[in-house]
């Protein structure tokens, strides 16, 4: 696809002015501002733009679009947000040769820095010195409007780019300082300019802990109590999303118990226990032979077990990667991403094992959020989305945690009135168990690749057990 323009969707406060100036200092793009922001043109104070006054534009607002498009050197573009002219979000949504880039912040610092810029009037700062803070009162029925605007604008734009058939580029405010994330966003618009370094004219503001902007910061956990906290599902998030792995689940040959695995958690364990309750596995599992056996065996109960990302991602690495059960993805990994592996079955060393680790985590956080181009791999989704997938099939009645896991099944056991056989040990790795290798730079790059399972199940430093 060529793209003939561009528009940047973002909401305030998520850092869009210093997207904006970075994109204008890459060679072949131009961004106007918020050229259909309803108080003004382009920018603060300004009226006219492109032969346009504001009555004209608002007159006629895709004929504004066309001659931006005219009058611009390179690819040129805009930002739009949830309160602009929703005609110019029509059309563009409508137009799979205007690129779109998608701008998020975590909403609750978004919405402590609008409160602080309402109270400051200092909306973008350039000069250090020139900072104006102030300590602001958190409002949680203000914050709970916050929330759900931001849902609507972005779910609303996720579902017309799935309709339409397009895909756009996601940005975080975390990435927004990434020189080589802005220069993958200058080559995915098909530019041939990058950027040699970033411009820092704008600086953060209040860059101070959250405790230390707000009056109140108790108001935070009394309003995150009283949010469901699901909700936040509403801001969307860029993993893709599955099919029910079916032929992945295991079922008790003679008991009406099925096993739905997350992949690269204690599978072996949970097959031996669960053959030890049936009196063996059914052989073959796809949709056909489940209705078989739900037919024979009666009500079922289904189950899937949690583990701590970490440990599971370590799974993953020492199993699919290391040992290269995925050549073709372990490839790309030495290839595209400079993961320091060794040749194929050769023994690393500890220095090599925790560095190629550490890279695959970092790597992890690309592939969850949709954004390394390597195929989707159900061992390197994310627990929430394997739930989510399994949501298709049928939801598991029991969701049991690896760290109790002979007491959930024992309870499993329970509800089928059978006895519980002995759950086996659990597998170790042959060198270099997890705590050899785990530090803080560890425990947070697997925090960042798998945010949504720390945060949906309240996951801790997996030091602390």
């Amino acid at each position: 696809m060529t793209f003939t323009s561009f528009v940047m969707f973002a909401a305030m406060r998520t850092g869009s002015n210093f997207l904006e100036a970075n994109l204008n200092a890459i060679p072949g793009l131009t961004c106007h501002g918020e050229v259909f922001n309803p108080g003004f043109i382009g920018k603060l104070n300004q009226t006219e733009m492109f032969g346009f006054d504001m009555a004209a534009r608002d007159a006629d607002p895709v004929a504004v679009l066309t001659a931006m498009r005219a009058q611009s050197e390179g690819l040129a573009g805009f930002r739009q947000f949830q309160d602009h002219d929703p005609r110019i979000t029509e059309a563009v949504l409508n137009d799979p040769t205007c690129a779109k880039i998608i701008l998020t912040r975590n909403p609750l610092e978004s919405y402590v820095s609008l409160l602080i810029a309402r109270s400051t009037g200092q909306w973008k700062l350039s000069h250090g010195g020139k900072l104006r803070s102030a300590r602001v009162h958190f409002d949680a029925t203000g914050f709970e409007r916050h929330i759900d605007s931001l849902g609507r604008f972005y779910a609303d734009l996720m579902h017309r780019l799935h309709v339409t058939g397009q895909t756009a580029f996601h940005i975080d405010y975390e990435d927004i300082q990434d020189i080589d994330v802005l220069n993958g966003l200058a080559r995915w618009l098909g530019i041939e300019g990058r950027l040699e370094a970033l411009d820092t004219k704008l600086k953060k503001q209040n860059p101070e802990p959250l405790s230390e902007k707000l009056e109140n910061p108790e108001g935070v956990v009394e309003a995150l109590a009283a949010i469901d906290r699901f909700g936040f599902s509403r801001i969307p998030n860029f993993e893709p999303r599955r099919p029910p792995p079916v032929p992945t689940f295991m079922a008790a040959a003679q008991a009406p118990a099925l096993y739905m695995p997350m992949r690269n958690g204690p599978d072996d364990q949970v097959s031996a226990w669960l053959s030890a309750l049936g009196d063996g596995l059914l052989e073959k599992v796809d949709q056909r032979a489940l209705g078989e056996w739900r037919q024979r065996v009666g009500s079922v109960r289904s189950f899937t077990v949690l583990r701590h990302p970490l440990a599971r991602a370590y799974e993953a690495f020492n199993t699919q990667i290391v040992e290269n059960r995925l050549p073709g993805i372990r490839q790309q990994l030495v290839r595209r991403f400079a993961l320091p592996l060794p040749a194929p079955d050769t023994v690393m060393e500890f220095e090599e094992q925790r560095t190629a680790f550490l890279a695959f985590l970092r790597f992890l956080k690309l592939h969850v959020a949709g954004q390394s181009g390597v195929r989707a791999e159900a061992g390197f989704a994310s627990q929430t989305a394997m739930l989510e997938a399994f949501s298709r099939f049928r939801s598991p009645d029991l969701v049991l945690r690896e760290g109790r896991l002979a007491e959930g099944l024992a309870f499993l056991a329970s509800q089928l009135d059978l006895p519980c056989p002995a759950l086996g040990p659990a597998a170790a790795p042959d060198r270099y168990p997890l705590a050899t290798l785990v530090d803080d730079e560890i425990e947070a790059a697997a925090r960042d690749a798998y945010l949504r399972d720390y945060e949906g199940f309240g996951f801790g430093d997996w030091r602390d057990g």
